[in-house]
């Protein structure tokens, strides 16, 4: 079973710090491991505008502004000082990965310079850091029920607000994950 462009919804469960009640949409997924990005857990007090300005990018004032306002996204406990962009198509950057007809992922800053400007991406999720996986433990832990997995939707990753993804994301499943246990078994 490949994962890529699927949605990890974390179990009530799930209780350690990085990934309780965290949505992990999955970038990458093979023989040699997992890897992707949490998409709701904002960090406090830190939009992509204050992160253009502490990278000394320039910011065009006449374009829109939705996409510098929006938070950025704790991504995972690994490289968290590097960023992640999930975005709408558009060409020109050879450290994009074309992960369907609807997102890409870029880890180039010259797409951080973009987000200034009009030639910006339609939407835009910046994240610092990602999260891994190696050879066969994404699948022990789902096998665990400490996960959730679901096909990922993009108007979920750029138009539900973030503090409702987890949710969102389980209702996808046709599940309110609100009311299910944190007791489990094994049939």
């Amino acid at each position: 079973m490949n994962l890529q462009n699927h949605f990890l919804i974390a179990m009530p469960s799930l209780l350690d710090p990085y990934f309780e009640q965290s949505v992990v949409y999955i970038c990458k997924h093979n023989e040699k491991g997992a890897m992707g990005l949490i998409i709701n857990k904002s960090i406090e007090n830190f939009s992509v505008s204050n992160m253009l300005k502490k990278l000394e990018i320039r910011i065009s004032y006449n374009i829109n502004i939705r996409n510098l306002e929006k938070p950025v996204i704790a991504g995972g406990p690994v490289a968290e000082e590097h960023g992640f962009i999930l975005h709408t198509p558009i060409t020109g950057f050879a450290s994009s990965l074309h992960l369907n007809d609807e997102i890409m992922v870029t880890t180039s800053k010259d797409i951080l310079e973009l987000l200034g400007t009009e030639q910006h991406p339609v939407n835009s999720l910046v994240t610092l850091g990602y999260s891994s996986w190696e050879p066969g433990q994404l699948e022990k832990e789902i096998m665990e029920n400490c996960w959730l997995t679901v096909e990922a939707d993009t108007q979920l990753i750029f138009d539900t607000p973030i503090n409702e993804r987890w949710k969102a994301a389980a209702k996808l499943l046709g599940i309110n994950i609100s009311t299910m246990s944190i007791q489990f078994g094994h049939a």
